[in-house]
């Protein structure tokens, strides 16, 4: 049931592909906000040769992963308590669906430990939902209100390119997305740029 409600929002399978093309190969991979644990296990599946962690600080972290066992660690944490733990660990980054449920004032500090873990080349692979007055919106709105009881804030591409620029340095969005079956999906392959502050 929960398969079939999330595909009503989001292609998995179409994200997932696009995070395969936007980094092959990846030796370690995070997946930030992984929730239950349902798009890890794609992961898991993709990235076969890959160390997989999955963090959230959701009490049901990793519930419904149904994945090969010992071949991902789900951690109930905080990005930046992980980012002092494993700095430059990781050459794959997933963060999809997470930051319209982080608190405005609490993003530049989660963006700053996303950045923290990522290894020398690697990549962010950054998905949301653009806000818009679309019934289809209205009803997304609802979903993440009514099952996390979080006060869920979008934001527009350009806002979200405004907030990872800020973040990663001005040429940092190597490549951008659209995910079936909306368009509203949006999606940024990030490499931050040397050089600038973090």
């Amino acid at each position: 049931m929960s398969e079939l409600w999330r595909a009503m929002f989001l292609d998995l399978a179409d994200w997932t592909q696009l995070v395969a093309r936007w980094q092959p190969a990846p030796a370690r991979v995070l997946e930030l906000g992984c929730g239950e644990g349902y798009s890890t296990e794609r992961l898991v599946a993709t990235f076969p040769g890959a160390a997989i962690e999955a963090i959230d600080v959701a009490e049901t972290i990793g519930r419904l992963y149904a994945g090969p066992p010992g071949r991902v660690r789900f951690r109930k944490m905080y990005a930046e308590e992980l980012a002092k733990e494993m700095p430059g660990a990781f050459d794959l980054i997933v963060l999809s669906d997470v930051l319209h449920h982080v608190p405005a004032g609490a993003r530049s500090s989660l963006l700053a430990a996303i950045r923290g873990l990522m290894a020398p080349g690697g990549v962010l692979a950054f998905k949301d939902w653009h806000r818009d007055t679309t019934p289809m919106t209205w009803m997304v709105w609802g979903s993440d209100r009514f099952l996390t009881g979080d006060r869920v804030a979008y934001l527009t591409r350009s806002e979200a390119r405004r907030v990872l620029e800020e973040a990663f340095g001005a040429g940092c969005i190597t490549d951008e997305a659209a995910i079936a079956p909306w368009s509203n999906n949006y999606a940024f392959r990030i490499v931050p740029e040397t050089g600038t502050a973090p």
